[in-house]
């Protein structure tokens, strides 16, 4: 017998499952958690735990499938590589989560004749000024579908003088709008790191296991790409998770659906028309980047199970969109006692790598051990955003991590799942319940709820988008506390649930929305079931 293997690698763990070809007879399954600080270590536990089981020999797996989250986690949570975007002919200025956006003279008009000429002279002045501010760069100039010389020449003038990866629009976009293309131009600049990253890790996990077969990456378009053209055309994996969720709800029935992904870092929600997943027409859209990749029409929201959890000095509850690692699934964590609290007290921050690198706050963390935000800006010149910025930079080069309460935890203290130190959990709800004069299972049951009603209005604006084109999320998330209007909504279509913590929270939200949910077999790694389907219907 031939097997496939396919892996989709989350924002909190890696899942993996070995499929016979010829059937689609899934042989075996795993679970482990997802390593950030070094992909190859989870990626080959993964693998260990498919062969260890099913005692296939290796030479009898003929390709690797591998689709990921960490390209959509990282736009959501807005991590990725810094990039400056290079708007050239272009008067109308718009925003985009880069590090910065520039206009600069030239373009051509619709002939592809020169409008203007190309202000060199500014363009090496912007350059040289953000030669090490910035990871990567985009280039986006009018008209260059028709005449891309300007682009050319931008690339050029950026490798001679920056020499770090450029991403000109026309060899990603053909088609006509300029804010799409810059916009697609600066997504594969920013997840370019992200993906050069995940792809070494998993062909390091398949080195370790003596797996010497093709490696495939699940673009969002459902399409396969060969590993070794995945790095330069990153921005298509935006969508890789999401597109292995709707293909598995595709597997699942012809009738219409929504198919819903409860990750740890993120919701993905995509909906099934006769057995096939839906297209978006126009390019995908992650958070507010409006794009020209072809992917499957999904949203995708920052709320999930490892989603940090935090209470502001006005008793508020805020959940997400910024992931941590579960206080209950934390085997360092300090007594909770010592240091959890309102707003920057919510979360504590582990040094885990770069010891001997520059910097007073990764130094503080390595000489003091874990500490909170708040206690960081008491002991260090950095406070409010610029503290923000720093912890943000550290991480993404994975010189520390973050941990604090998270629905995960709330499902602990309730009950429902028993995964991690659950002692830890309740602690840490009574300590955040009292904040609010509440116990550690009212609080806990208020995160749930929020969780439930946040993956409720994504649903509900993602069925607005879909069929109206409009985005009504201030009025769906405000709804419920209006002083004069009372709405309520109802689906006429059901629920398929996919992710591990799927099981406790989509109940609740289908009952909400007056519908259904059901939970196929290997629902819980649902996304590698969809990466190794895929697979297998290009090798039959």
């Amino acid at each position: 017998m031939r097997y496939i293997i396919g892996i989709d690698t989350g924002g909190t763990c890696t899942d993996a499952v070995l499929m016979e070809t010829e059937t689609g007879t899934i042989v075996a399954t795993s679970k482990q958690p997802t390593t950030h600080s070094n992909l190859a270590e989870g990626t080959a536990h993964a693998l260990s735990a498919l062969l260890e089981s099913s005692k296939v020999a290796v030479d009898t797996i003929d390709k690797v499938a591998v689709s990921s989250t960490l390209a959509t986690n990282s736009v959501v949570e807005n991590k990725g590589a810094r990039v400056a975007l290079l708007v050239i002919g272009y008067v109308k200025h718009f925003k985009l989560p880069v590090k910065a956006i520039v206009f600069i003279k030239g373009g051509h008009n619709f002939q592809g004749v020169e409008e203007e000429e190309l202000d060199l002279d500014y363009l090496v002045n912007i350059v040289d000024g953000l030669r090490g501010e910035v990871d990567a760069y985009g280039v986006c100039s009018a008209m260059s579908i028709k005449n891309p010389a300007h682009e050319l020449v931008a690339e050029k003038a950026i490798s001679m003088l920056d020499p770090k990866p450029v991403f000109c629009s026309h060899q990603v976009s053909s088609i006509a709008g300029m804010q799409q293309r810059a916009a697609t131009a600066g997504l594969h600049a920013t997840l370019m790191p992200i993906m050069d990253k995940y792809v070494n890790g998993v062909q390091d996990a398949m080195q370790q296991k003596q797996l010497n077969c093709p490696m495939v990456v699940v673009a969002g378009n459902c399409d396969l790409v060969e590993s070794a053209h995945i790095v330069h055309h990153a921005g298509l994996t935006v969508a890789s998770g999401p597109a292995c969720t709707a293909h598995f709800g595709a597997l699942q029935s012809r009738e219409q659906s929504l198919v819903i992904d409860v990750g740890g870092t993120t919701t993905d929600i995509a909906m099934i028309e006769n057995g096939a997943p839906l297209m978006s027409k126009d390019g995908c859209q992650v958070g507010a980047w409006r794009t020209h990749i072809e992917a499957v029409d999904m949203h995708t929201g920052g709320i999930g199970g490892d989603s940090h959890v935090r209470v502001d000095k006005d008793g508020q509850l805020h959940i997400g969109p910024i992931r941590v690692e579960p206080i209950s699934m934390c085997s360092m964590v300090p007594a909770t006692t010592d240091w959890l609290g309102l707003e920057d007290a919510s979360k504590i921050v582990f040094p885990c790598n770069g010891e001997n690198q520059p910097g007073e706050l990764l130094q503080f963390l390595f000489d003091h051990g874990p500490a909170t935000p708040e206690q960081i800006a008491q002991a260090t010149k950095y406070t409010g955003v610029t503290l923000q910025g720093q912890l943000k930079k550290l991480e993404q080069k994975q010189h520390i991590f973050e941990c604090g309460f998270t629905p995960t935890d709330a499902l602990h203290v309730l009950g429902k799942i028993n995964i991690g130190d659950t002692k830890r959990a309740v602690e840490a709800a009574t300590i955040l319940g009292s904040l609010l004069d509440i116990s550690a299972e009212e609080f806990s049951q208020r995160v749930l709820s929020q969780t439930q009603e946040l993956i409720e209005n994504m649903t509900l604006d993602y069925i607005v988008q879909h069929y109206w084109g409009k985005s009504l999320t201030n009025f769906i998330s405000s709804r419920n506390s209006h002083p004069v209007l009372g709405v309520n909504f109802s689906l006429k279509i059901p629920l398929i649930g996919i992710g591990a913590a799927a099981r406790e929270i989509l109940p609740g939200v289908a009952k909400k929305l007056g519908t259904t949910v059901v939970f196929p077999d290997y629902c819980e790694v649902g996304n590698a079931v969809g990466a190794a389907h895929l697979a297998r219907g290009a090798a039959v």
